[in-house]
């Protein structure tokens, strides 16, 4: 098929194309990456007045460190995500993460912002987010406001951003003694996650001292299960110990049922996955805390 009708406007300034977006509200649709766009516009499920093609937008493009953080700009390519030394250095949840995400194709055309902004409940980088405690940067007209990432996400392809507004940067919090893990399971690489967890732990004194898991592909939006991280923090990272978070997580999770999985199925696997990545990340907690002493 082919796109409905629409004009097309390639804004050259953030303050451009705010302008662009206020005349048109929810008339108006973004082009990032158009990874995800450009497939809705061929079949007609996405019939916008107006294409604003923020691809000119050098400004929004960048990785830095500031104050503790990591900031991305929304335009960032994951393709340079998965190449920047200091987010696989500060950031390896994200590093490990954006790996997944599609094919190299895709990475190189997609952009951090664009996958953020279209929400897509199986998608890897909103689960990163929330997993880190990220705060995305917004933009109307002559103000900012930011926002964390579990309030940032609303429900499937929906997110708190206003119609006028623009998601400009990602912020993450850079927690270097915290190991951190990401996996899931796909019907082939770079499709959609069947379910997948992000897993961050603190581990001091031989304790797990702060656990985060965000879970993708069953729900509306990233899931976090607090029982299953309460059932792990102030206790020793053992088989045992995961294992209950695992069944915590099973248990507690609602996922739906469609033609690729089914609800059962999916519980199962992000039980699994959950031992797994608290696994891999309380190794390198452990690793971590070890060459700090050293």
């Amino acid at each position: 098929m082919k796109p409905a009708q629409f004009q097309y406007a390639a804004p050259e300034s953030v303050d451009e194309a705010l302008a662009i977006l206020a005349k048109y509200g929810g008339d108006g649709k973004i082009l990032a990456g158009g990874q995800s766009l450009v497939p809705l516009l061929a079949m007609r499920l996405a019939r916008p007045a107006v294409l604003i093609d923020l691809n000119r937008l050098a400004d929004l493009d960048y990785i830095r460190a500031e104050d503790g953080e990591i900031a991305i700009g929304a335009m960032t390519r994951q393709r340079a995500v998965e190449r920047s030394p200091l987010v696989r250095d500060r950031l390896p949840l994200l590093w490990e993460a954006i790996r997944f995400v599609g094919h190299p194709q895709i990475r190189n055309r997609g952009t951090v912002g664009g996958s953020l902004a279209h929400a897509d409940p199986s998608a890897e980088l909103p689960a990163v987010a929330v997993a880190t405690g990220a705060t995305m940067v917004l933009h109307r007209g002559k103000t900012r406001r930011t926002i964390n990432a579990e309030e940032f996400f609303v429900s499937y392809l929906t997110t708190a951003l206003e119609p006028d507004e623009l998601l400009v940067e990602v912020r993450f919090p850079v927690r270097d003694s915290a190991g951190t893990a990401f996996d899931e399971v796909a019907r082939r690489h770079g499709d959609y996650a069947l379910a997948g967890v992000a897993a961050m732990v603190t581990v001091r004194d031989g304790t797990c001292r702060q656990v985060r898991l965000a879970f993708t592909g069953v729900g509306p939006v990233p899931v976090r299960i607090p029982d299953a991280e309460s059932a792990l923090t102030g206790r020793a990272p053992t088989e045992p110990a995961f294992a209950e978070a695992a069944h915590i997580v099973s248990e507690r999770l609602d996922p739906d049922s469609d033609i690729h999985a089914s609800a059962a199925y999916r519980k199962h696997v992000a039980g699994v996955l959950t031992t797994r990545a608290l696994t891999r990340a309380v190794e390198r907690a452990t690793q971590q805390t070890d060459e700090d002493r050293a």
